[in-house]
């Protein structure tokens, strides 16, 4: 199986990525740190964006890394060895769908910005669950594209946004997952559910969170799929212009925006079995 990523492995991709951990490091890891030994995969590390947040707040845990993506894993060890040189890290390039483990491999699992991309993240989820030991935990994070909040309101920059979320539709992905997690997780066995909506806010009285999260990572996402969007026929020069030029005009004085995050944590019951698989 390969993830179609709507947004691209270039260099500007790489640094929006960078941007957004940096920015939401707080937001979405706190409540996240897993014992020193104990086993944690992450599921999709991409460039590494994550991962070294995973291994600030767990220095002492045992991380294996995986992605499908060769080029990201370089990125990936590279953004590791410069700020954790000494940490515990596995670095292996495996499909989500084809993990090379044995079956209660992993206490943790961590998953960020990934089911989003995914056709069938409800197996995916399942898949996963046989990697994690009986009483494991799984820690979920999705965004929701229906959640962006902002001031000016306009109707041509909701229009941009939806662009995004049409063309992650038909690339296989939901831009909208955020508020599924729950049911997804619940219909793949997990128990134990809980789900937390990790709200951003800014406007010019937190100008770094303008510039670092307002700026740098949604808009630029948004920014990013444009000729991509024109292509497809689902906007036009003037129109796109006008969406952008209204998105952008929230970071000015005067100008709010708010988007939800969603933190999913969940458990895998007792008891539970799966296939064997091979060793990575």
């Amino acid at each position: 199986m390969t993830i179609d990523y709507v947004h691209g492995y270039s260099e500007l991709e790489a640094r929006r990525l960078g941007d957004q951990a940096n920015a939401l490091a707080a937001l979405l890891h706190e409540g996240t740190s897993y014992p020193a030994g104990s086993k944690v995969l992450e599921v999709g590390c991409g460039i590494g964006a994550q991962t070294v947040h995973l291994v600030a707040s767990s220095p002492g845990a045992r991380i294996v890394a995986v992605d499908v993506n060769d080029a990201s894993l370089a990125q990936a060890r590279a953004r590791v060895a410069a700020t954790a040189p000494d940490a515990q890290v596995e670095w292996c390039r495996a499909d989500l769908f084809d993990l090379p483990f044995p079956e209660a491999s992993f206490d943790h699992l961590f998953v960020c910005f990934v089911l989003e991309h995914l056709r069938d993240p409800q197996r995916a989820l399942v898949e996963l669950r046989r990697l994690l030991r009986p009483g494991g935990t799984i820690t979920a994070i999705e965004g929701d594209h229906g959640s962006a909040l902002f001031h000016p309101d306009s109707a041509a920059a909701r229009a941009a946004i939806n662009c995004q979320v049409q063309l992650q539709s038909t690339a296989g992905g939901d831009a909208l997952i955020g508020r599924k997690l729950q049911p997804l997780l619940a219909n793949a066995g997990y128990g134990g559910i809980t789900v937390q909506a990790r709200p951003v806010y800014a406007d010019q009285s937190l100008p770094e969170l303008v510039e670092d999260f307002t700026r740098n990572t949604f808009i630029a996402m948004i920014e990013s799929i444009g000729d991509d969007a024109l292509a497809a026929g689902l906007t036009t020069p003037d129109h796109w212009r006008r969406g952008m030029a209204d998105l952008h005009r929230t970071t000015e004085p005067g100008g709010t925006f708010h988007y939800t995050f969603f933190k999913a944590m969940a458990a895998n019951p007792p008891g539970f079995r799966g296939s064997s698989a091979l060793s990575c």
